[in-house]
C-alpha cells in the first residue's frame, strides 16, 4: 500500500521539475540531433508525464486479464496517436493549460469510475468505458501535441511528420516501459488482502491527484489571460515560486543539521 502512495506522491513532486513541458535544453538537442532524438524525447516525456501516467494507471488499476489490458490499452493508443499526429502536422493547437486541465479531469473521472462513483452517488450506469477511454486517448494526444508544437520541426511536410511520428513511437515506448512497472506493482499488490481493503482509498488518492493537478492548470491558465490581476508578470510570479522552493529546501537542510 505503502508503494501506491509513494508512486502518486513521486508522481505529483515531478510537476516541480519537469512542469510537462519542453525545457530550454531539449529544444536545443532537438536543432542539433535527428529523429531518434524525437523518439527519445517522446520516450522521457511520457515516463515523466505524470498525467498521463496517472490515467493509464486508473485504466489498468481493475484489469486482471492480458485481454482487457491489451484492449484498453489499445485504444488509449489509438486516440493519443491519432491527435499527436493529425494536430501537430496540421498546426492545431490550443491553450495547453486548458487542455491539461482536460487531462487532470480524466485522471479525477477514471478514479471517480472505479469507485463506482456514478452508481453509488449519481445512481446511474457509467458511460461505456471503451468509448471514455478512446475519448480521453484524444485528449490526452492533443496534450502531447501542443508541447510537441514548440519545437523545430522543419518547413518540409515529409521532414516534419519523420520527427512527429518519431515523437509518436518515443511516447509508445515510453507508455510500454510505465506500463510493465505498473503491472508488476498491482499483480504483487493484489495477492496480498489489502488490496481489497485500500482499493478504494488508493483511487480517492488517485482523484485527489488529479484535483491538485486541475488546480495547477487553472492556475497556470490565469497567469495566460489575467496577468495584471496577480499583482505582477508571469515571469515573476515563477521567480517568487522558485524562491519558495529555494527556502522550503534550505529550511529541510538546516532541520536535517
Amino acid at each position: 500500500m505503502k508503494i501506491i502512495f509513494l508512486f502518486i506522491s513521486f508522481l505529483l513532486v515531478s510537476t516541480t521539475a519537469y512542469a510537462h513541458g519542453i525545457s530550454a535544453a531539449d529544444t536545443q538537442a532537438m536543432i542539433d540531433g535527428g529523429n531518434l532524438r524525437y523518439m527519445w524525447l517522446g520516450a522521457t516525456h511520457m515516463l515523466t508525464g505524470y498525467d498521463h501516467l496517472l490515467f493509464l494507471f486508473g485504466v489498468v488499476f481493475f484489469l486482471t486479464t492480458t485481454k482487457d489490458i491489451v484492449k484498453f490499452v489499445t485504444l488509449f493508443t489509438i486516440g493519443h496517436s491519432i491527435t499527436l499526429i493529425f494536430a501537430t502536422f496540421m498546426g492545431i493547437t490550443a491553450n495547453y493549460y486548458l487542455v491539461d486541465a482536460v487531462i487532470a479531469v480524466s485522471v479525477i473521472y477514471k478514479a471517480f469510475d472505479n469507485n463506482k462513483g456514478f452508481q453509488n452517488y449519481l445512481g446511474v450506469q457509467s458511460p461505456n468505458l471503451l468509448m471514455m477511454v478512446l475519448i480521453f486517448g484524444l485528449i490526452h494526444g492533443f496534450g502531447l501535441s501542443t508541447r510537441l508544437q514548440q519545437l523545430p520541426l522543419g518547413e518540409q511536410n515529409w521532414d516534419m511528420l519523420l520527427k512527429i511520428i518519431s515523437f509518436n513511437v518515443g511516447v509508445e515506448i515510453g507508455q510500454i516501459i510505465a506500463l510493465i512497472f505498473m503491472l508488476i506493482l498491482l499483480t504483487q499488490w493484489r495477492k496480498s488482502p489489502s488490496f481489497l481493503r485500500w482499493s478504494k482509498v488508493t483511487n480517492h488518492a488517485l482523484m485527489f491527484a488529479g484535483f491538485m493537478l486541475l488546480l495547477m492548470q487553472l492556475h497556470g491558465y490565469l497567469h495566460t489571460v489575467n496577468e495584471e490581476e496577480f499583482g505582477f508578470n508571469k515571469d515573476a510570479h515563477y521567480h517568487i515560486h522558485l524562491d519558495m522552493e529555494q527556502a522550503k529546501q534550505n529550511r529541510y537542510q538546516h532541520d536535517a543539521l
